[in-house]
């Protein structure tokens, strides 16, 4: 176990006080590619995180990054009346999600905007500072490749975690691209692979290109299931156990990736899985598939390691 410190909204805790980690998810998102289908509900967040709690959960990552309606306003509160640590996340995501000029303007101080979230505070939805501090940089890949926008924000990234040392996470565009994240962002930017969070990868199952991206040394995180993704739901545990038996199993991550209103769980008015599924679903598939060892290997022991703020 990890002996690190986490920065949650409430302020810097030892790794080992996380417990069962969702590590990837939303509790606030608005994107311009998605008119509609926002997640702007407070109560609705509350419930969930109630739901997760109750389910026997700890911590949730909220990888919603700058720009995108992550209301960072909200956050302290929630996790206080909870009682489940939050972690939130500064970045940018891929410039489609942004209405147009936002993004152009953050792009050029994106490493101090960065740096500044994860060491002073975060902005909220107005541009107004929160005593909030993000734990990690979200930034994002393209369909396959690498366009400009996206080697940029790698870039300020990475100066963030020289100066930081906070964990970045990957948005990997349906799963692709993992080996062109990792060549810039370890081969070029000098990022310590195991400082990288490999988001996404059960929507491309290529059990050979996760290998591959485990030999790296990064951290591999694998959401769902959702009704977005529920063609390649199916290859979890697969994906899972390949990767446990190569002898990867210290660097795999579990996440929910609620996205929309609808995806809530039920509790929350939506219609599911929702974050409780995690807990409630997945872990006892797991652990019935790799043993309570690996289910809790997942859950609680890699995300304390992978979300310190120092190398680790």
């Amino acid at each position: 176990m990890s002996t690190g410190l986490v920065r949650t909204v409430l302020g810097d805790v030892p790794a080992e006080e996380l417990g069962a980690v969702d590590s990837h998810d939303h509790l606030f998102l608005r994107s311009a590619a998605l008119p509609g289908q926002e997640l702007d509900d407070a109560r609705a967040a509350e419930v969930d995180l109630r739901a997760f709690r109750a389910a026997g959960g700890g911590t949730v990552v909220q990888w919603t990054p700058y720009g995108l309606g992550r209301r960072a306003e909200h956050l302290a509160a929630l996790s206080r009346t909870t009682g489940v640590h939050v972690l939130a996340a500064t970045g940018l995501h891929q410039a489609l999600h942004y209405p147009p000029g936002v993004v152009r303007a953050v792009l050029r101080n994106a490493a101090r905007l960065f740096i500044d979230e994860l060491t002073v505070g975060l902005h909220d939805d107005d541009g107004s500072p929160l005593p909030a501090r993000a734990a990690l940089v979200k930034v994002a890949g393209g369909f396959h490749g690498l366009d400009e926008h996206a080697r940029t924000v790698l870039a300020a990234a990475a100066e963030a975690h020289h100066a930081t040392g906070a964990p970045i996470g990957a948005h990997l565009e349906q799963g692709t691209a993992a080996a062109d994240v990792l060549a810039l962002l370890c081969d070029d930017l000098s990022v310590p692979p195991q400082r990288v969070i490999l988001g996404h990868l059960n929507r491309f199952p290529d059990l050979r290109l996760h290998r591959e991206a485990a030999e790296r040394g990064a951290y591999l995180a694998f959401d769902g299931p959702t009704r977005a993704h529920h063609a390649t739901d199916w290859r979890l545990l697969d994906a899972l156990s390949t990767l446990v038996e190569a002898g990867h199993g210290r660097q795999l991550l579990l996440g929910g990736d609620t996205t929309t209103a609808r995806a809530r769980s039920l509790a929350a008015g939506g219609e599911g899985p929702g974050m409780p599924h995690l807990l409630d679903g997945l872990r006892p598939r797991i652990a019935r598939e790799l043993g309570t060892d690996a289910a809790e290997l997942l859950l609680v022991h890699n995300p304390a390691r992978a979300f310190t703020m120092a190398a680790g």
